[in-house]
């Protein structure tokens, strides 16, 4: 493991970082999927623009989470994503690089070929063996929120697939007690705290209301005391909110990141690294996070 590219934890303080989206499947729903478009050169490509543009660390994902997506086998994901992290190692781009999986075989290998972070959309409930794999490499660890259910989806004309609300008793209890369930898990296995970031899972078992209502008391999941990851870009409850498609969701996505930041995001989730960047370095300047001045 190369550590010597990150100091962690982040100084949070000083501003908001940007994770760049590197999608290495064919059927992204955001239709950004790298697969098909040319092989390890276009990834690498993609990933030097969105570090010139000012992502501060790069997510590798081999098996999409759009709604109605096929699962993908740890082999073929293995495959996806391994040779990409070594690529991404290898060019030497200075920032860290995350595998979303919520595998602890591709985890365990992407850490082994010089990832940084694991991103769990499952928050360590669908792999036993992933806070293990965690706590051994002492990498950060995302843990996402998820209610998601394959069987309940929608696909709609335009505005593509989504996945249907789960119910809540109360969303912002019911989201608290579950990450913090999840945090217990990596506790158990031997995760420092200070390894650990949330993300309320924007778009995953949730309704339209209910994601805007996550952003909109946001602070309330930042004051478990750990660092919050926000991921709405180019989401479904922006479609639905604006009737839009998802090639035109960027300024919902943009009105989604600001309101996450003023509300204590600490890094945001964007497949658009370029002008959320921007958006993420206006709203640090609003708030006064120290290196906007």
């Amino acid at each position: 493991m190369n550590s010597s590219l990150l100091t962690f934890p982040l100084d949070w303080s000083a501003r908001t970082y940007v994770m760049g989206i590197l999608n290495i499947t064919p059927d992204s729903f955001s239709g950004d999927g790298l697969l098909n478009k040319g092989g390890l050169e276009s990834v690498l490509a993609q990933a030097c623009r969105f570090v010139a543009d000012g992502a501060h660390i790069l997510d590798v994902g081999g098996e999409s989470t759009r709604p109605g997506s096929s699962l993908v086998g740890v082999e073929e994901e293995l495959a996806r994503v391994i040779p990409v992290v070594r690529a991404l190692v290898k060019e030497g781009l200075n920032v860290p690089v995350s595998v979303d999986t919520y595998k602890a075989a591709v985890a365990e290998a992407a850490l082994d070929a010089g990832a940084h972070w694991i991103n769990d959309v499952w928050a360590l409930r669908a792999d036993p063996l992933m806070a293990e794999v965690a706590a051994r490499w002492k990498a950060p660890l995302i843990l996402m929120h998820n209610r998601s259910k394959p069987d309940k989806t929608e696909l709609l004309e335009r505005l593509g697939g989504a996945y249907l609300g789960a119910q809540y008793d109360n969303l912002i209890e019911d989201v608290i007690k579950e990450l913090m369930q999840s945090v217990e898990l990596a506790r158990k296995a031997g995760v420092a705290d200070d390894r650990i970031i949330l993300d309320p899972g924007i778009g995953f078992g949730k309704s339209v209301k209910h994601n805007l209502e996550l952003i909109n008391r946001l602070d309330e999941i930042g004051a478990l005391g750990f660092p919050v990851l926000l991921a709405p870009s180019r989401k479904s409850f922006i479609g639905m909110t604006l009737n839009l498609p998802p090639d035109e969701r960027v300024e919902g996505t943009a009105a989604a990141i600001c309101a996450g930041i003023l509300r204590g995001a600490n890094i945001v989730r964007v497949h658009d690294v370029k002008i959320m960047s921007r958006v993420a370095a206006m709203s640090d300047a609003i708030i006064g996070r120290a290196e906007a001045a």
